[in-house]
């Protein structure tokens, strides 16, 4: 059967974060309490009102096929969220709706690499990005930040890395960050974006934690810093983290017309249209907001806040604060390699879930070995147990 298999198939990789996870499902199986600190998706449920929309739509009969790009009204939605949000201006033909921002990332990356071509992606990053990039026959460049820059590149740093490339076509920014909760200020980004007009590079923002920021931090879309900056970027976004509908798949592209129409036309012959239900919801969810994400966002800066500090009370580990999404990111380095059993991140990973049952993501799934990866996208009572064995198998490694 080895034979069979095309060459994508023989070398894309299966994320590190499997193997926890297959085990931490097989713990509970056997009736152990594992909590787990791995979920990327919001603890909460869809508001009702985007579910009384997709009960409605059904009662309606809206079932059928729809245009491949999304329905017109929905693509009005995301035209007026973009102009309330971002003061961006967007037609819908600007738009391409897609089952889930994954799927938006990889037709927007089939619609711009050539082979060969070289795609810049700051670490620690988003475990599907390099997939992603391999899959269209692309080559995924990492360029490092660590906590020392909270853990974000600067543009001196992007412009080093461009002229020492031959076929440089695109970078992937994203933030606020998977994993790090890194947040860039449009001061950053306006650096960024002018690098990237100089050498021709294109901007794939992936801004699907947008409305997840704490306290006084505020999103900026890179694609609202100048309107020259905007016509290089292709805007990723979606409702499955800022209205808790991860299994709804829906994201959404936005950018110029010539990228979103060709992608539009790769979706036609793979996934096309998101199914209708979703659509009618989303519109709801984008417009007629009943105040789930102000509390969510709430609740989630009270867990950041106990997780932060928590870590921080240990001695030897080092996270800078998250003002985004929903993760902390703190570096174990100064736990490794106490003794033979543990010397990576994984090895962590796996000596916390079997001895003390909790599921944590390891760091070399992001492209940054030294770290690990908590969710506090889980309740307050799960979060201090967690934290409690957390504690004790650090102090008994």
């Amino acid at each position: 059967m080895q034979n069979f298999l095309s060459y994508r198939a023989k070398t894309v990789k299966t994320s590190p974060t499997i193997l926890v996870f297959s085990k931490a499902k097989k713990l509970m199986a056997q009736g152990h309490d594992v909590i787990n600190f791995g979920v990327g998706e919001p603890d909460f449920n869809t508001p009702d009102n985007i579910k009384e929309s997709a009960k409605q739509a059904i009662d309606d009969n809206f079932t059928k096929y729809t245009v491949v790009a999304g329905i017109p009204e929905l693509r009005k939605a995301i035209c007026q969220k973009f102009k309330r949000d971002n003061n961006l201006d967007y037609s819908a033909e600007n738009i391409l709706v897609s089952p889930g921002a994954k799927s938006s990332i990889m037709h927007v990356l089939m619609t711009i690499c050539n082979a060969g071509d070289e795609i810049i992606i700051p670490t620690p990053y988003w475990v599907s990005y390099t997939s992603q990039v391999e899959l269209v026959d692309g080559i995924p460049v990492l360029l490092s930040a660590d906590e020392t820059t909270s853990f974000k590149i600067s543009a001196d740093q992007l412009e080093k890395k461009i002229l020492t490339l031959s076929k440089p076509k695109a970078i992937i920014l994203n933030s606020p960050n998977n994993p790090t909760g890194a947040v860039y200020s449009k001061d950053e980004l306006r650096e960024i974006g002018n690098v990237c007009l100089k050498h021709n590079i294109i901007i794939i923002a992936d801004e699907i934690y947008e409305k997840l920021v704490y306290e006084d931090i505020k999103h900026c879309s890179i694609a609202e810093v100048s309107e020259e900056i905007k016509n290089i970027t292709v805007v990723i976004n979606g409702v499955s983290k800022a209205h808790a509908m991860t299994g709804w798949r829906l994201g959404y592209a936005a950018g110029p017309m010539e990228i979103i129409k060709s992608a539009t036309k790769i979706q036609g012959h793979t996934t096309s249209c998101v199914n209708s239900i979703t659509q009618k919801a989303c519109i709801t969810a984008l417009i007629h907001e009943d105040g789930s994400l102000v509390k969510m966002n709430k609740e989630f800066l009270r867990r950041r806040n106990f997780m932060l500090n928590s870590l921080l009370d240990i001695e030897g580990i080092k996270c800078p604060k998250p003002d985004g999404a929903f993760y902390v990111f703190p570096n174990v380095a100064e736990y490794l390699s106490k003794n033979e059993q543990v010397k990576t991140t994984m090895d962590l990973c796996l000596y916390l879930l079997e001895k003390y049952h909790i599921a944590v993501v390891p760091g070399n799934s992001f492209g940054a070995e030294n770290y690990i990866r908590f969710s506090y996208a889980n309740s307050m009572q799960n979060l201090e147990k967690g934290i409690k064995r957390f504690k004790a198998g650090l102090s008994n490694l």
